[in-house]
Parts: C-alpha cells; sequence; structure tokens
C-alpha cells in the first residue's frame, strides 16, 4: 500500500512542476547555452532527421521533452544532476520568434512586422 500511495504521489507531484518548452517543429527554435554550478550546456537545433546528438544525461532530458532533432555539447562538469538541471534551465529560455513579438507589442503580418501602438 505504501508502494502504491509514493507512486501516486510522485505523479500528482510531476504534474503540478510540468514546465512549457517552445519548440519548432522537431527541434528548438535557436541556439542556447545554459549554466548550472560547474555544468554548461549548448543546445543547438537540428535539420530534421539529424536525431539527437547528446550525451546520457542531456539525451534524457530532451527525449522527455519530445525534441527529436537536436545538436548538444555538455561543457565543464559531468555531474549528472548538474547537467540536467543546466539542460531544463535551457529548455526554459527557449521562446519562439511570436512570443518575443507578441511580448514587445508588435504583431507579425505576412513576412513584415507591424508595431502597435497603444
Amino acid at each position: 500500500m505504501e508502494v502504491a500511495d509514493a507512486i501516486r504521489k510522485g505523479g500528482e507531484d510531476a504534474k503540478q512542476k510540468m514546465l512549457h518548452v517552445s519548440l519548432r517543429d522537431t527541434t528548438i527554435p535557436h541556439e542556447v547555452l545554459s549554466r548550472f554550478g560547474g555544468a554548461k550546456v549548448l543546445l543547438k537545433p537540428a535539420s530534421p532527421g539529424t536525431g539527437i546528438i547528446a550525451g546520457k544525461t542531456v539525451r534524457a532530458v530532451v527525449e522527455s521533452v519530445g525534441v527529436k532533432d537536436i545538436l548538444t555539447k555538455s561543457l565543464g562538469s559531468k555531474n549528472a544532476a548538474n547537467v540536467a538541471k543546466a539542460t531544463l534551465c535551457a529548455l526554459q529560455q527557449l521562446r519562439l520568434k511570436e512570443e518575443i513579438f507578441r511580448s514587445r507589442g508588435i504583431t507579425l503580418r505576412g513576412k513584415e512586422s507591424v508595431a502597435t501602438i497603444s
């Protein structure tokens, strides 16, 4: 009974702590470098069909997010906990062009951008 309760509580906790990650098709929208402790992680978008080029810790995090094509490099510390946290921080930094324009009050029309004045 205690094991079932622990599994249920873990699932509920995970649902509450889910994070939003911006993706463009099967890859990330732009390059990002993140640091946590002594670990640094570089994530780069890749063309379709490239796959996940990453070490085991970064690969586990990126696969769970749903990324299919990405190039990564882990720099600095090889501590798995810090590498995983640096990867999560990098994924949280990702923003789509539309999100950036919306936060700045700019609307997109076709290929040109038009600023909205309020």
